[in-house]
């Protein structure tokens, strides 16, 4: 391998340790806020059902990002590694703001900035970048409504249970979680194994798109590790600002988030954990009662999503041109 291949690999795996620090709060942030968990034992039970996640169901999402959005014969590893840098970057700084936005986004953003001012738009594949697009735009609204639904089938289910039947949901989030962490596991390690596979291509190390298994042991052990470290400011964004957590909204939550996320992972289109979760928390609220959602928040976590794509598509424009202008 050469040294820029080895960089691009390393960058690879940086973001999807961010990538995991970041999401657990996802995962964790509700059945740590309606006290089922500890939040070690909530991270720790997350990193290790993540990381199986993607030996359990596939790597079709990792086709998806390392072959049908971007041409990888006229592809650079330049290009590559001013994707990751910008998506690391923008990360970084909404992590240090405690803001949720998207990893996925600041990849697919950081993709598109690079190969645009790299080789132009001749290397984008549009039919599959429209389908990638349309998924991380949709799956946020699907997860709205999927858990706004969720909500109001439970409390039809549960309207003349006793109070104790809040044990039921507050122990019945083993399973949820577990689920959830699965889902997650599965579809975001498979993004850092679609670009290490595609620069293993570019590098002429493949021939064709196969995923090595070292790929995707060290995908999803990285995604594990940031995972089982945890991201704390993000989840106080989560677990408490929209509104106060109870064990309910936290089994519909998981069990909402889940569900798209898995359905979405088996179709092979790469969605976004932040904005499924977030926006099934906004829904499961939002059918217990409009106002108890705390929309000023919501909206903040709105603008991030839409400016994510293209600031992270500035950062890696600026930084593939700072590359060749330094070579």
């Amino acid at each position: 391998m050469s040294s820029q291949l080895i960089f691009v690999i390393i960058l690879a795996l940086i973001f999807e340790f961010l990538n995991g620090m970041r999401d657990s709060s996802n995962i964790v942030a509700t059945m740590i806020s309606s006290r089922a968990f500890r939040p070690q034992t909530a991270l720790g039970l997350t990193a290790i059902a993540e990381f199986f996640g993607p030996f359990l169901f596939g790597v079709t999402v990792a086709k998806t990002i390392g072959s049908d959005i971007v041409d990888s014969r006229i592809l650079t590893l330049d290009a590559l590694i001013a994707c990751l840098m910008g998506a690391v970057i923008w990360n970084l700084i909404t992590w240090f703001f405690g803001i949720p936005s998207s990893s996925s986004h600041a990849l697919i953003g950081g993709l598109m900035g690079a190969v645009f001012v790299s080789v132009g738009l001749g290397a984008i594949k549009f039919q599959g970048l429209d389908r990638v697009l349309i998924a991380l735009f949709a799956s946020p609204v699907i997860g709205f409504v999927v858990g706004f639904i969720v909500m109001r089938v439970i409390f039809f289910l549960a309207r003349n249970a006793t109070p104790r039947v809040n044990d039921l949901f507050k122990n019945g989030q083993f399973f949820t979680a577990v689920g959830l962490a699965f889902s997650h596991g599965t579809n975001d390690a498979q993004k850092t194994m679609g670009i290490i596979t595609l620069s293993l291509i570019i590098s002429g190390q493949l021939t064709n798109f196969t995923i090595p298994f070292w790929v995707i042991l060290a995908s999803a052990s990285t995604m594990a590790l940031g995972t089982a470290l945890g991201g704390w400011r993000l989840i106080r964004t989560l677990g408490g600002k929209f509104y106060k957590i109870r064990p309910v909204h936290s089994f519909a939550t998981q069990m909402t988030s889940a569900v798209v996320i898995l359905t979405a992972s088996f179709i092979g289109l790469p969605v976004s954990t932040t904005q499924v979760v977030s926006s099934a928390i906004i829904g499961v609220g939002s059918s217990e009662r409009l106002g108890k959602v705390r929309w000023s928040v919501a909206g903040d976590i709105l603008t991030a999503w839409l400016v994510t794509i293209p600031v992270s598509a500035l950062f890696s424009a600026g930084i593939y041109w700072l590359i060749t202008t330094m070579k």
